[in-house]
């Protein structure tokens, strides 16, 4: 039996350039599974879509490896954070309450 073939969007944004592509896969394909099928994989060489976090429409997906996608899905691949986002919040309130110190 033939599965239904359906479209989805797969998008990654490098630092430099952004790409979106519609690709029409089986339904009922894991989320990681369609990623590779996307061919982003080709253009950006740096990218290890086998431990890179996956998302769907915003929301993180535990495990891209079974949880199959849906017609309409936007499924995006996320970068590596350079920072920890608590730790440069944590430096940023040091650095004012420095700066408030010095100001009394």
């Amino acid at each position: 039996m033939v599965k239904p073939v359906i479209e989805i969007e797969v998008v990654y944004a490098a630092v430099d350039r952004q790409v979106l592509r519609t690709i029409s896969v089986a339904e009922g394909v894991s989320v990681r599974a369609a990623v590779h099928a996307s061919g982003i994989a080709a253009e950006f060489p740096e990218l290890n879509l086998a431990e890179c976090p996956l998302g769907i429409f915003g929301k993180v997906v535990a495990d891209g490896d079974s949880r199959p996608v849906q017609a309409g899905d936007r499924i995006e691949i996320y970068r590596p954070l350079q920072a920890d986002p608590k730790e440069v919040r944590r430096l940023r309130a040091a650095k004012a309450a420095e700066a408030k110190a010095r100001n009394i």
